[in-house]
């Protein structure tokens, strides 16, 4: 990564960012390759840059954040740094992989303000084995950087796992909220916190954290059992922050145009609602979710303005961040309580 004194003067953002162009072209150089493989090397490099780069980098640069908070200066070398930053773009192609994927399903439009990967006219549904390009890259990485490390083989199952978890999580979103097949009965807020604790809450809360832990060699079930417990609530925090964003976010700000109500989606914000609804305001729902027209998703927000939506999120909003403190003291014990208050720095009161 260039001169060492240059580098102590980086900013972890900076490093990471430094990082990237220097794994894309460790992933799609030619010499260790055979010739003929150049065209899809070079659909590989695209795919990167294009997906990779872009997002708020939250979870790849909490590998190092809270790799920074589990080991003494000493220990951080400039080679463990670096291990700790390419983990961190492992997470960030983890998470281009299900985007890229999840976009063609539930055909959004665009994606941090660009039209998504598949929306892209030469692109269509080859963006399938694209997303599948970019998982592939994940493992390359961690056998280059890691392989030699006594937590390789943590790192290779956690990253599995946590895969797995998250694909488990978007079955059960897809069967929830098929399109076209609106049946609000299956809406409940205990499937709603199943979606979310599997699709989001593993992968981008549990993943970077556990992955610095085991960096820094802890590897006791009960800690990762403790971390997670906390975890697991800011992801679910998380979740519902971004559906209120998809409603009520600026497409501006968020980079991104919402259509959770036209899709059909099992949101915080329509459970939550129908927990509170008399029978007439339930029928008017029923009868405008999930219908794919501007006036239709119009009814529907009249009817969270009716039931004051956002004052009922500011609230859980609150209750969530006095829940996490106390879960952070009551499970925290052997842990710096800095890693977890870092990453609720970054989401309470975020805007996208």
């Amino acid at each position: 990564m260039g001169d060492s004194t240059a580098v102590r003067t980086m900013s972890d953002a900076q490093l990471f960012e430094a990082q990237f162009d220097e794994l894309v072209t460790e992933l799609t150089k030619r010499d260790y390759q055979d010739p003929v493989l150049a065209d899809a090397l070079g659909r590989l490099r695209e795919v990167l840059i294009y997906n990779t780069p872009g997002g708020k980098r939250n979870r790849g640069l909490s590998v190092i954040g809270s790799l920074r908070e589990l080991l003494p200066p000493s220990q951080l070398t400039q080679d463990t740094v670096q291990r700790a930053l390419v983990v961190g773009w492992c997470i960030e192609l983890l998470q281009a992989f299900f985007l890229v994927a999840d976009d063609i399903m539930d055909g959004s439009v665009t994606r941090r303000g660009n039209p998504c990967w598949y929306k892209k006219r030469e692109i269509g549904l080859d963006a399938i084995n694209d997303s599948f390009l970019l998982e592939g890259a994940i493992y390359r990485l961690l056998r280059r950087h890691c392989r030699d490390q006594p937590y390789y083989v943590h790192l290779l199952e956690l990253f599995n796992e946590v895969a797995f978890q998250t694909e488990l999580g978007q079955a059960l979103d897809l069967m929830t909220s098929p399109p076209g097949n609106i049946d609000l009965s299956r809406f409940t807020m205990e499937r709603y916190k199943a979606i979310v604790k599997y699709k989001t809450s593993f992968y981008s809360f549990y993943l970077p954290v556990a992955a610095a832990m085991y960096m820094a060699g802890i590897s006791c079930e009960q800690e990762h059992s403790n971390a997670k417990h906390i975890l697991f609530e800011m992801g679910e925090f998380f979740q519902i922050q971004d559906d209120y964003l998809d409603c009520y976010g600026d497409p501006a700000v968020t980079g991104k145009i919402g259509t959770d109500i036209q899709d059909n989606k099992c949101s915080w914000l329509v459970v939550t609602a129908m927990g509170i609804m008399n029978a007439e305001q339930k029928a008017k729902l029923e009868e405008f979710y999930g219908r794919n027209d501007d006036a239709s998703v119009e009814k529907v927000k009249e009817l969270y303005q009716a039931l004051q939506m956002p004052e009922v999120y500011q609230r859980y909003e609150e209750e969530s961040y006095l829940r996490l403190q106390k879960l952070i003291a009551d499970h925290a014990k052997n842990l710096p309580h800095s890693i977890f208050l870092n990453f609720a720095k970054k989401i309470y009161n975020r805007k996208k």
